[in-house]
């Protein structure tokens, strides 16, 4: 700032030098200045050594000229003396502003380097403004957030009103000698509302709530992440208890010496400071230090032990119930329409998290204001599933005919072998309208939410999962490329059950796991198995595919009428309920009513993708 006014002074003084208000002189050549001398027109004249004469004419004007000195000898002077012009000589200008223009520029360079070094010795000694902590300050407004308003997740509100009762009444645990965590870190997927939690704990205790992200520590200079915590720990201290709350800390935490060429940057010097400050000599007492992250594979080990991220809590994916009580919470705002069943949504949405069911609601009033309804249906929220899962609905891409007997045929083999086979989960819906990059799709829903996976339900999940190509090569007589993202999957199966999950006879019970992989300095990858290892994992993999295949178009073949049907049916109509399918196919309705169209999808599978 002080260069910058320096930078502005001198340019005013150099323009109030330039102009003073006075008329500006007349410019004259030599040749007119002579003119004017013959005609006694020159009251004045003083010569500069270099040639340059200023003076006043006899009308009283200013004038100054130029005169060529290595040619005028001392006929100029005789032609002065005759026309009795008063002359003067002028020695070399040696006024003050001649040397500030001089030296003016000199004089900003050291200034500017001299301010410059005082700014980096403030920072550096930690009186400057860079290391100052950017931590929100949450004190006069405490968080409202409370449990209540935190849908689900019974057990890790268990788990962490432990910190609250240490925030409240820490006299009780020191009356036992127990001491409260120091810190908690809460792992989980991405949108499982690991932020909301750690700000209804804030509510809860009552207490300053001071939040940064982990990236916010970091600056270009080194130091000042460090000086940064300090100033957080610091800040916490005064208003304790209080709680920190450190969001995305992997972007701090990662571990150290990844790189032994970045072995003492400014990302580590923060993580130590961080340490020191959690579990050092000057304990922070009555701050508890909250953290989040869906990366805990990347953190220092000496940011997990005791003493300072006491607590890992896990806050996993929410199950049926939980989903449930989620939808409620953002449907309560939203005029719904009878036939919306928060219930039926939940059974339609595992593996969603809160942030993907609060999209969904989200989404499906969008569809209801984009068809001017009152109220959000059913069918918004179908469209609103649709939009999510398989992307927008291209009206547009009309398929030929034979591409559409291609699809049809595809969708029907994966829908029939799922209603042919026991205990795959149901099928819900088929159809062959084209929305985003697939050209179909065949929809499953499970009756339950899975934790473990049995072998005859993954070889029960491959054979549907390549249904699709099997009911081109039944009914069309030759594959298509719409099958290249079922083969992927199915692979991508295959290889986990002989790899990681020991179903394979060949191979036996021994984990390969890919995430043990390595690669090497061509970028080639590098097992810990031996070559002829990985030939029988490819032979075993290409094996349990062919076999899925197999059953797949056996299945088809035995039923080949009904699977003409159900093409014929999907070209007509384009879109079948499962309870259709399981009609066509003679199999029983699996428990639960499929003859409701859920408002979003356990998944997709065999989503025919065609070229775009």
């Amino acid at each position: 700032m002080a260069g910058w006014l320096l930078i502005t002074a001198l340019i005013l003084f150099i323009g109030f030098q330039m102009s003073d208000g006075r008329e500006e002189p007349a410019d004259l050549s030599y040749s007119e200045f002579l003119e004017q001398l013959d005609d006694s027109g020159v009251q004045s004249a003083t010569i500069n050594p270099d040639g340059k004469v200023t003076g006043e004419l006899s009308n009283g004007q200013e004038y100054t000229t130029q005169i060529p000195v290595a040619v005028v000898g001392e006929e100029l002077g005789a032609r002065l003396e005759a026309s009795g012009v008063s002359v003067e000589g002028e020695g070399p200008s040696t006024s003050w502003s001649t040397w500030v223009l001089a030296l003016g520029p000199i004089a900003l360079l050291v200034g500017f380097f001299v301010w410059m070094t005082y700014r980096s010795s403030r920072a550096s000694d930690g009186r400057g403004f860079m290391p100052k902590s950017t931590a929100r300050v949450i004190d006069e407004q405490r968080p409202q957030v409370r449990f209540s308003d935190v849908a689900g997740y019974d057990g890790v509100k268990e788990e962490l009103d432990e910190v609250i009762q240490v925030l409240r009444n820490p006299q009780r645990f020191a009356a036992l000698g127990a001491k409260g965590p120091r810190g908690v870190l809460m792992l989980g997927p991405p949108g499982t509302g690991k932020t909301l939690l750690a700000r209804a704990i804030a509510g809860e205790a009552d207490v300053p709530f001071l939040t940064i992200t982990g990236s916010g520590f970091v600056e270009l200079f080194v130091g000042v992440g460090a000086a940064r915590v300090r100033d957080l720990f610091a800040q916490a201290r005064r208003m304790a208890p209080a709680i920190i709350f450190i969001d995305e800390i992997d972007a701090v935490g990662q571990r150290r010496g990844a790189s032994a060429l970045h072995g003492n940057d400014e990302r580590e010097q923060t993580l130590n400071q961080l340490l020191a400050e959690m579990d050092g000599f000057d304990s922070a007492e009555g701050v508890i230090v909250l953290a989040a992250t869906n990366r805990p594979d990347v953190l220092d080990p000496a940011l997990l032990r005791p003493g300072r991220f006491d607590r890992h809590v896990y806050i996993p994916l929410p199950n049926r119930a939980e989903r449930q009580a989620i939808l409620d919470v953002h449907c309560r705002s939203k005029p719904l329409t009878a036939d919306v069943d928060t219930g039926e949504l939940a059974r339609a949405t595992p593996g969603f998290s809160g942030a993907d069911l609060a999209n969904l609601a989200n989404e499906a009033a969008i569809a209801a204001i984009r068809h001017e309804h009152e109220r959000v249906s059913r069918a918004d929220f179908d469209e609103a599933r649709d939009r999510i899962v398989l992307g927008r609905r291209d009206r547009s891409n009309i398929l030929l005919p034979s591409e559409k007997c291609s699809v049809a045929a595809h969708e029907a083999g994966h829908a029939l072998v799922a209603a042919l086979i026991p205990g795959t989960d149901p099928v819900s819906r088929v159809t062959i309208l084209p929305s985003g990059p697939t050209l179909g799709a065949t929809e499953q829903l499970p009756l339950d939410d899975r934790h473990l996976y049995l072998e005859s339900f993954l070889r029960s999940t491959l054979a549907v999962q390549l249904g699709g190509r099997a009911g081109e090569l039944v009914a069309v007589g030759e594959p298509s490329s719409g099958a290249s993202d079922d083969l992927a999957k199915a692979t991508d199966i295959a290889t986990r059950m002989v790899c990681e999950l020991g179903m394979s006879a060949t191979l036996g019970p021994v984990g390969y796991s890919a995430t043990r992989d390595k690669l090497g300095p061509t970028g080639a990858a590098l097992h810990e198995y031996a070559d002829a290892t990985q030939r029988a994992i490819d032979t075993e993999v290409a094996s349990i595919v062919r076999q899925a295949e197999k059953t797949a178009i056996e299945l088809l073949e035995q039923h080949q009428e009904q699977l003409e049907r159900l093409i014929e049916l999907l070209i007509d109509e384009e879109t079948v309920d499962g309870k259709t399918v399981y009609e066509l196919a003679g199999a029983p309705v699996p428990a639960e009513a499929l003859d409701q169209t859920p408002a979003t999808p356990n998944r997709w599978v065999g989503s025919h993708v065609g070229p775009r």
